[in-house]
Parts: structure tokens; C-alpha cells; sequence
């Protein structure tokens, strides 16, 4: 009996483990990608409730671009004065984005929105984020690669290292380097 015992124990809390860290991704086929071109990054749009979750991610992202290999990186001038509080960057911002992005001439622009950023209510108040990104070829205007992806964790992690993991699973599947 108990044997019996310690194994349901063992099950339910295996169970738990792979609950408390769930995670989800969809995304397009990655065709490959010049890490050496110009790059640059447009300013998110903020889809959540939570203030500056927009200025937030593009900080992420920026520097895992860099992390993943990204060597000549552009971000947004807008992005990085911080004055306001609420963000600025909506769709109509993301068009003037990429007018400036041609006008850098760079390859490829990266742009993203959170659709999560915040403490999940209860007992233990899981971080959750909820992020999607998607790399424009700025020469002929196509997304060549778009995704989202969804974490949570644990009762004691910050939203902003779950969401670290969902950025770095998202350019793990995007900058797959081009042969």
C-alpha cells in the first residue's frame, strides 16, 4: 500500500513540475537569414494592460538579437527616450518605424508585440508573458518569418525572465543562419 502511495505522490507532483513551467510556440518556417546585414528593430506594440511592456520587450529583444548573433543592429529612436509613460508605438507608429527603417537601409526589421505581461492572480501569482515577433525582408516588404509563443512560471520567477525564455525560444526558431 504504501508503494502504492508513493507513486501517486511521485505522479501527481511530476505532474505539477510540468504544469508550473508550460510553455507554447507556433511559428512559420525560418528561410534563413544574413546575421551580418543591417538590422533593425521597430518598437512593439503594447497589447496588455501593464504599462511599458512594449519598451520592455523591445530592451529583450534588442539585446538577444545581439546575443543571437545579430552584429549590426538599429533600434528605433523612439524607442529609447522613455519619457512617457504610456507607449507610443501603435500600429500608425510601426508604419513610421518602418519608413525609417528603409531609410537606414537595412535588410531586415524585427517587430513584436506582448499580448501578455503580468502576475497571474491566486495563491502564487505565475508570471506570464505572451510575446509575438516577426522579421520583415525590408527589399521586397514580405514577413519571412513570424511567431508567438506563451510561458509561465514559477511562483517565484520575475515576468521579465519568463519572458526572456520566450523571446529566446522565438530567435531560436527565427535567426536559423541563411547557407
Amino acid at each position: 500500500m504504501n508503494t502504492a502511495k508513493l507513486f501517486v505522490t511521485t505522479l501527481l507532483a511530476g505532474s505539477l513540475l510540468g504544469a508550473a513551467g508550460c510553455s507554447t510556440l507556433s511559428a512559420t518556417r525560418a528561410p534563413g537569414v544574413d546575421l551580418k546585414a543591417a538590422w533593425v528593430l521597430l518598437p512593439a506594440v503594447n497589447n496588455t494592460e501593464t504599462p511599458q511592456a512594449g519598451a520592455r520587450l523591445d530592451s529583450l529583444t534588442a539585446s538577444l538579437l545581439r546575443v543571437h548573433g545579430v552584429q549590426n543592429l538599429s533600434v528605433w529612436p523612439a524607442a529609447r527616450s522613455g519619457d512617457a509613460l504610456l507607449e507610443q508605438a501603435d500600429r500608425a507608429g510601426q508604419e513610421k518605424a518602418m519608413v525609417w527603417a528603409k531609410e537606414q537601409q537595412a535588410r531586415y526589421a524585427v517587430s513584436g508585440s506582448v499580448d501578455e505581461w503580468r502576475y497571474k492572480v491566486g495563491l502564487d501569482g505565475e508570471p506570464a508573458a505572451g510575446i509575438t515577433l516577426s522579421i520583415t525582408d525590408l527589399s521586397s516588404g514580405q514577413v519571412i518569418w513570424s511567431g508567438s509563443a506563451a510561458r509561465t512560471g514559477w511562483s517565484r520567477e520575475a515576468v521579465s525572465g519568463v519572458a526572456q525564455k520566450v523571446v529566446n525560444q522565438l530567435l531560436d526558431e527565427a535567426l536559423v543562419p541563411a547557407r
